[in-house]
């Protein structure tokens, strides 16, 4: 997609011009990698302090109506069903043979009344299916696209809290606890939907607004020491949390077992898109799955490279591929994640992953990478 074809979120205007700024094509959005301080250093200011990104791309989905929450429980492998009005529920969405459509979040609005957050790459896909879904089920409930209405900005670190305090009123924002939104409250004046969610591994909140008040809202939380993070530092802070990526860890031909994410797949519900042939996987034992490395020799292990036990001869069977990789300021190492054959490896053993036609040595170690606290 050219340059000109890319699409741009509503902050755009306010820092591609910026001197130092490094802009990508992101799934057919133009955002920016990184800031003029660097990766290294907006990584540090999210585990130590506070960065802020731009999450403008992400896609959002209401669904409401008398069946909605039957609907989105036949929809998503997570139970929805018994949530109160506002918790946040993150949820894989299968098709039937378990293939993961897209991760999303479902937040509780009220009666009969949900927002989806999905990944920005996906939105136009994840929209045709579910409206798709809607009328083969034939659920009474109605699914709309509010996606161009929305800037989504996300403010994360340990001194979240502190930064966004002064700006929220008739309301403590640490008061908010994990995985649940507080509705709509003011922040600096401007109408927020809040929730204490992230991306990152660290403590934080996400920011919806209205399109035209999003850079408003940038200016006052960057000016108030909120670090400007790009899409880079947000990689390497979610490989860290091993938090996965759509089109990584999780892919039309990957489950959500295999992704090691099954604590979010509730196969005791009635039932829901993948349940017969995750059930299976479950009783049958799971063909493949996720497991963290780190390299013990240079190289970096990046997506696509294979994996081989250790000292495996050439012409040998590959264990599997890497899914993501990079290098970890925190553990000072590369890292990566590789979906494996199940039972091929265990924490602690020796492989090695072909980079460039060359073996460099990895161990298999235990996720996730960083934990905070």
């Amino acid at each position: 997609m050219g340059e000109g074809n890319l699409k741009k979120t509503p902050l755009h205007p306010l820092y591609s011009v910026r001197p130092g700024v490094k802009m990508v094509d992101f799934g057919g959005w133009d955002m920016p990698v990184q800031f003029a301080n660097g990766i290294l250093a907006e990584h540090k200011a999210v585990r130590e302090k506070v960065g802020l990104f731009d999450v403008s791309h992400m896609g959002e989905i209401t669904v409401k109506g008398p069946e909605a929450l039957i609907f989105l429980d036949r929809l998503v492998t997570n139970r929805i069903a018994g949530a109160g009005i506002g918790q946040c529920i993150y949820s894989p969405m299968c098709r039937e043979d378990g293939g993961t459509v897209d991760d999303l979040l479902v937040y509780v609005m009220g009666k009969d009344d949900y927002l989806l957050v999905v990944n920005a790459s996906n939105t136009d896909k994840d929209f045709d299916w579910i409206t798709g879904q809607l009328k083969a089920f034939g659920f009474d409930a109605r699914a709309v696209n509010v996606s161009a209405q929305w800037a989504q900005l996300a403010l994360q670190g340990p001194d979240a809290v502190k930064l966004l305090t002064p700006f929220v009123k008739d309301l403590n924002p640490g008061d908010v606890k994990y995985y649940t939104h507080a509705g709509t409250v003011k922040v600096a004046g401007i109408d927020v939907l809040l929730s204490r969610t992230g991306y990152t591994g660290e403590d934080g909140f996400e920011l919806y607004c209205a399109a035209a008040d999003a850079a408003a809202l940038w200016k006052v939380l960057e000016d108030a020491g909120a670090e400007p993070c790009g899409l880079g530092a947000r990689d390497v802070l979610r490989l860290e949390a091993r938090l996965p990526l759509y089109g990584h860890e999780l892919k039309d031909d990957i489950s959500p077992l295999e992704a090691g994410i099954g604590f979010f797949v509730k196969l005791d519900k009635e039932d829901f898109n993948g349940k017969k042939v995750m059930a299976a996987q479950k009783e049958n034992g799971i063909p493949r799955r996720v497991y963290g490395l780190e390299m013990t020799q240079a190289g970096v292990a990046r997506e696509g490279y294979e994996v081989f036990p250790s000292g495996a001869a050439d012409g040998s069977e590959a264990l599997g591929k890497v899914t993501s990789g990079g290098r970890s300021p925190i553990r000072e190492s590369f890292i990566a994640l590789a979906l494996l054959k199940r039972g091929s490896v265990k924490i602690g053993d020796n492989v090695e992953v072909e980079i460039r036609g060359k073996r460099k040595s990895a161990v298999i170690v235990k996720t996730p990478f960083y934990k905070r606290g």
